[in-house]
C-alpha cells in the first residue's frame, strides 16, 4: 500500500506544532473529523480509538517539549475549525444517517435539513473530499469496498442513503440474489445493509438504471433488498428535479425500502410541488463573464457538430434555454458545459480579451457558471466552491437535486414516524 506524506504546520496559543501523517488511502483525517463530529454522542466510539492515536502523532511531533500536554489543545483547534464549517450539523439531531457515494454531500444538506446527524460519510473523489470538507468540516472517507472502511461505519443509523454507481451483474443462469452481485458497488452497499441493518434505506441512480441490461440489474437489486436482505421497497419511482422548485429537467430513479420488522407496508413518494421556477429565477447576478463567453467560432463549431449529430439521427442536444424556461440535465464530460447556453445581454459590448479566442459573439452566448449549475441542483448560495470550474461542474454534475431528495426524505421520516424538524 502507497504511503503519502501530509505536512502542516498549525499553531495553537502561540505554540506551532509540525503536523506529519504518513497516510494510507484510508484517509486518517477522515477518522479524526469523524470523531470530532461525533465527541458528543455515543458515535465517537466507532472513531476514538484510532483517531486519539493520530492526534498524539500530531502532538509527539509538535515542536516543543510539553507534547502530551497538548492534546486537548490540538482537538480544541480541530474542532474550531470544524465548527467553522458552512453546514453544521443540528445541535438536536432527531435522527442518523450515513451518506455513501456522498460526492459533494448533496443528500446530506438534505437530510441535515430535516433534522438529521450524519455519522458516516465515504467519497473516494479527491476534490469533491475538499468541497466536502470545506462545507461541512468533515473529510469523507475513501474507498468504500475496503475492509478497513466498512469496519468503521457504526451500528443503530437510521436511514443508509447512496447515490452509487450503476453496473451489470452477471447473473446469467442465476437467480439474481446477493452472491450475485459481488464485484459491483451495488454489492458494498448490500453487505453495509446486511451487516448494520438500518431502518430504512434510500437509493438514487439513473434513470436508466430502469431498463439497464435488459431490466436485469434492477432486478437483480430489488431482489437483493426484498428476499436477501428483508425489506419492503415499493415500487422504485422516476423523479423529475423541476417537479421539485429548480428549473432542469433531470430525471432519476428513486428506490426506497423499510426494514421488515417495522411492520410498513405502504409508502407514497411525494408529489410534485405547484412551485414553478424558470432560468431567470437562478441566473447569476454578480459575475464577470468573460471566460463563459463564447466567440463566433466556437459557436459555430458547435452548431456544425449538432448538425452532424442530428443527420445521424442522435442529436447533440445543445440549446439556449430562454429565461422563462428550464435547463436540460446537466451532464458530466464530452461536451456537458455547452449543452446548456444563455443569452447573457449584458455583455453584448464586451470586448474581447486573452480570455476570448476567435472574434467576439455579439449575441452574449455564454455557458451557464458554476454556480448556475449549483442552483440547477438546488445547493444553497453559501455552499462553497473551493475548486477549479473544471471539477466544479464535475461535481455539480454527478450531485443530486437536493429539494427532490429532501421531500422523499421527509416521506421516509414519515413512514418511520421520526419527528422532523427543520436545521435551516
Amino acid at each position: 500500500m502507497k504511503l503519502k506524506e501530509k505536512i502542516k504546520i498549525e499553531e495553537i496559543e502561540g505554540v506551532k506544532f509540525k503536523i506529519t501523517f504518513y497516510e494510507p488511502v484510508e484517509s486518517k483525517y477522515s477518522v479524526v473529523t469523524h470523531y470530532l463530529h461525533n465527541r458528543e454522542n455515543g458515535v465517537a466510539k466507532y472513531y476514538k480509538k484510532d483517531a486519539l492515536a493520530y492526534i498524539d502523532e500530531i502532538v509527539n511531533n509538535s515542536h516543543t517539549e510539553k507534547k502530551h500536554a497538548f492534546a486537548e489543545e490540538v482537538i480544541q483547534y480541530l474542532l474550531f475549525e470544524i465548527n467553522k464549517a458552512k453546514f453544521p450539523p443540528p445541535e438536536n439531531p432527531s435522527f442518523k444517517f450515513i451518506d455513501l457515494f456522498a460526492g459533494i454531500g448533496g443528500f446530506r444538506i438534505a437530510l441535515q435539513n430535516l433534522g438529521g446527524k450524519c455519522v458516516f460519510t465515504s467519497e473516494w473523489d479527491k476534490e469533491a473530499q475538499k468541497t466536502y470538507l470545506a462545507n461541512f468540516g468533515e473529510y469523507p472517507f475513501g474507498d468504500i469496498t475496503k475492509r478497513k472502511i466498512k469496519d468503521y461505519i457504526p451500528e443503530n443509523f437510521d436511514v443508509l442513503c447512496a447515490g452509487f454507481p450503476c453496473q451489470a451483474f452477471s447473473i446469467a443462469g442465476k437467480r439474481g440474489g446477493f452472491e450475485d452481485t459481488r464485484g459491483t458497488l451495488f454489492f458494498d452497499v448490500a453487505e453495509i445493509i446486511k451487516e448494520r441493518r438500518p431502518k430504512a434505506v434510500f437509493l438514487e441512480n439513473v434513470k436508466g438504471l430502469r431498463n439497464h441490461n435488459g431490466g436485469k440489474t434492477l432486478a437483480t437489486i430489488l431482489n437483493v433488498l426484498r428476499s436477501d436482505l428483508g425489506y419492503y421497497v415499493p415500487e422504485p419511482q422516476i423523479m423529475n428535479a423541476k417537479d421539485f422548485g429548480v428549473p432542469q429537467n433531470r430525471e432519476r430513479i428513486y428506490i426506497v425500502g423499510f426494514r421488515n420488522d417495522l411492520g410498513i407496508s405502504d409508502f407514497e413518494y411525494p408529489k410534485p410541488t405547484e412551485k414553478k421556477v424558470a432560468f431567470a429565477d437562478i441566473r447569476e447576478k454578480n459575475i464577470v463573464p468573460t471566460k463563459y463567453y463564447l466567440s463566433n467560432q466556437y459557436y459555430q463549431t458547435l452548431i456544425n457538430h449538432k448538425e452532424r449529430h442530428e443527420s445521424k439521427g442522435n442529436g447533440f442536444g445543445f440549446a439556449i434555454i430562454p429565461d422563462d424556461g428550464i435547463a436540460n440535465a446537466i451532464v458530466v464530460g464530452g461536451m456537458g458545459r455547452e449543452r446548456n447556453l444563455v443569452i447573457d445581454n449584458r455583455i453584448v459590448d464586451f470586448k474581447p480579451t486573452t480570455h476570448i479566442k476567435g472574434d467576439v459573439n455579439r449575441l452574449g452566448i455564454r455557458k451557464m457558471t458554476p454556480r448556475e449549475w449549483a442552483r440547477l441542483q438546488g445547493f444553497p448560495d453559501e455552499f462553497e466552491i473551493k475548486v477549479a470550474d473544471a471539477s466544479a461542474y464535475k461535481q455539480f454534475g454527478n450531485s443530486v437535486a437536493i429539494p427532490a431528495i429532501q421531500a422523499t426524505a421527509t416521506k421516509i421520516l414519515e413512514s418511520l414516524k421520526i419527528k422532523i424538524h427543520a436545521n435551516r
